[in-house]
């Protein structure tokens, strides 16, 4: 297997259910790390001129130059971290492996340790912040927990009876790559068996969704209100225009497990993936164009860079996209 299906075993049924869980250890020194390449990387988030990106053994990277080159952060644990969001320029959040939740107040440069509970054995997947308190991190077997007081204290919730893996949270934001500007109170989650939920009051109650396949959803992009897409094994890429109550499926030409999706700041959209995909969307996701990275190696996420290229995030560490590559 590969990447986040093994991208490293589906990323470790996304990322993180196989990978052996790391080890507590003290704060790393911040160092430069001129290429990010010798590290798994499972997630991105950018805020003004930072970028953030996080993976395996804990690592946390830094940059303030499109990419070019990388600070690695203090970072209190070694567990696989899959997943950040930064609400601001300042605050944000990271999660990962036994139930990891980290909070840095300084961008990203240090990070304190909120929340752990290895006992329980479940990885978290997701974290996505409402406002400057309100909260959720999501992971397997529909483990959801809610903060709402800036991530110090977090409280388990059930949205189902079912436990599903809960994979990706899904914001409907002002249509820009920034995802802390809230344009609505709607919500989704991407889980596992063809699951997709739906809150209508900003994550306070949850419905599932009519589903259009049985596989996994690893990813998804919500241009408004009503207009979701959703990815998924096997190259799946399914679009609704109603809030998710119907589904089309979209030709993608490739059966590589689709991972990510961001919006550019021209509204182009790019789809990540195994095997190297690259998927990108003039029209707001009704038809893509794929291709693949000659090097075939699974891609997890991508974030805009200021130039209008790509920061692709994968098994390769980080790799910058020219506009016109």
């Amino acid at each position: 297997m590969s990447l986040r299906t093994g991208l490293s075993a589906i990323l470790v049924t996304w990322a993180g259910l196989f990978i052996p869980a790391g080890t507590s250890a003290e704060p790393a020194s911040t160092v430069k790390v001129p290429l990010a390449a010798e590290f798994m990387l499972l997630d991105g988030a950018a805020v003004g001129s930072r970028l953030v990106v996080v993976g395996e053994r804990g690592h946390i990277l830094n940059s303030d130059d499109d990419g070019a080159t990388w600070t690695q952060a203090r970072v209190p644990v070694r567990v696989l971290l899959t997943a950040v969001h930064m609400h601001d320029e300042r605050v944000g959040w990271a999660v990962g492996h036994d139930a990891v939740i980290l909070r840095t107040g300084d961008g990203g440069d240090t990070w304190t340790l909120v929340h752990q509970a290895p006992e329980e054995e479940l990885p978290l997947l997701d974290v996505w912040f409402r406002d400057a308190y309100t909260g959720f991190a999501i992971g397997a077997y529909g483990y959801f927990l809610v903060t709402e007081d800036s991530g110090e204290t977090w409280t388990s919730q059930v949205i189902s009876e079912d436990d599903f893996h809960l994979n990706a949270l899904v914001p409907v934001a002002d249509g820009m790559p920034d995802s802390s500007r809230i344009g609505s109170r709607r919500l989704y989650i991407a889980a596992e068996a063809g699951v997709a939920y739906r809150s209508d009051d900003g994550g306070a109650t949850w419905r599932e969704l009519p589903s259009p396949y049985a596989g996994s959803w690893f990813g998804g992009l919500a241009l408004d209100e009503n207009q979701v897409l959703l990815t998924g094994l096997r190259g799946h890429l399914f679009r609704s225009e109603d809030g998710g109550e119907t589904w089309t499926e979209v030709a993608t030409g490739t059966h590589a497990t689709l991972t990510g999706t961001v919006r550019m700041p021209s509204g182009s959209i790019v789809i990540t993936g195994l095997e190297g995909s690259v998927l990108t969307s003039e029209d707001g996701g009704h038809s893509v164009s794929t291709r693949r990275l000659p090097s075939r190696e699974g891609i997890s996420a991508a974030l805009p860079l200021s130039d209008g290229g790509v920061l692709l995030i994968g098994e390769f560490g980080v790799r910058r996209l020219a506009r016109d590559e």
